[in-house]
């Protein structure tokens, strides 16, 4: 089995009044390259009338966002024109690129009416010769995701990227990429040989898991050495999880803010660009 290096608790950070954890970066880790920076929002239920996600209006170059909705909803605006409410099971990936304005808030509905909320960004690296490729976005309701299952249903995996079980994920990213969430029930189990150049990213978000013979706990980033071996997972109850893999890029990164980039001059050039109104126009 792939030996695991150590076990990050995530910690608690919250914005407004949203219930927020993070495991990366911590005072622990840093990144686990190209995975740079996890947010953990929930779960908690708001009241009728509540005024739903604080991310208004904000810049962003250089790197990549996944977003997974569990519960609750996302409406995602950006100055490249793309518009879109994503809610329970779904995903939305955005290539911030060479710069982008966008926004994430709750649905008017979600506002009115209140309501479960649980939702992870991941943000993703992007290497040097792609910092500045044109910015795009893809919002994917549940069951536009390819999914499949394992240990007779007892394991269900929404498949995002890369190929797993000869099913082909939902996107096609930047980077060779492999990134799953993983639904498990009680006792459902699974084992995955993951090649001993990539680093793992494993996350999980609900329940706990015996992880190759380990028990970890929810709000737990579970780091991997880059060792030969399969990683075995049992859930001892029911539980999700996030599991990607990617070769890392193994560059200078410089993350400031909204941007990520190579060195801290790039960093001053994209503050300069967004100013200037390069990022585009917001329209909302």
């Amino acid at each position: 089995m792939r030996k695991i290096k150590r076990i990050h608790q995530a910690e608690y950070r919250p914005i407004a009044d949203l219930i927020t954890y993070s495991p990366l970066p911590t005072r622990s880790l840093q990144q686990i390259d190209p995975f740079i920076f996890l947010n953990h929002h929930g779960f908690q239920t708001y009241p009728k009338g509540n005024q739903g996600l604080p991310f208004g209006p904000h810049p962003h170059r250089g790197m990549e966002t996944l977003t997974f909705i569990l519960e609750g909803d996302i409406m995602h605006m950006d100055s490249s024109g793309h518009e879109s409410v994503i809610g329970p099971g779904g995903v939305q990936y955005m290539t911030a690129g060479k710069g982008l304005i966008h926004a994430e808030i709750s649905s008017k509905a979600f506002k009115q009416n209140g309501g479960d909320l649980e939702i992870l960004q991941l943000w993703i690296n992007l290497p040097a010769a792609k910092k500045m490729i044109a910015p795009n976005y893809i919002g994917l309701q549940k069951d536009q995701i390819p999914s499949f299952e394992l240990d007779s249903g007892r394991v269900k995996v929404q498949q995002l990227f890369g190929q797993w079980n000869g099913v082909d994920g939902a996107f096609e990213g930047n980077i060779p990429l492999s990134m799953s969430t993983i639904y498990l029930k009680k006792d459902g189990k699974f084992e995955k040989e993951i090649p001993t150049s990539e680093n793992i990213f494993f996350y999980i978000v609900r329940g706990k898991l015996k992880v190759n013979e380990e028990l970890v706990n929810f709000r737990n980033l579970v780091e991997f050495e880059n060792s030969n071996g399969i990683i075995q997972v049992e859930a001892s109850e029911d539980a999700v999880l996030i599991l990607g893999h990617a070769e890392p890029i193994n560059e200078p990164m410089v993350a400031q803010g909204p941007f990520v980039m190579n060195t801290q001059q790039q960093i001053y050039e994209a503050y300069q660009d967004y100013q200037a109104g390069k990022f585009g126009t917001w329209n909302f």
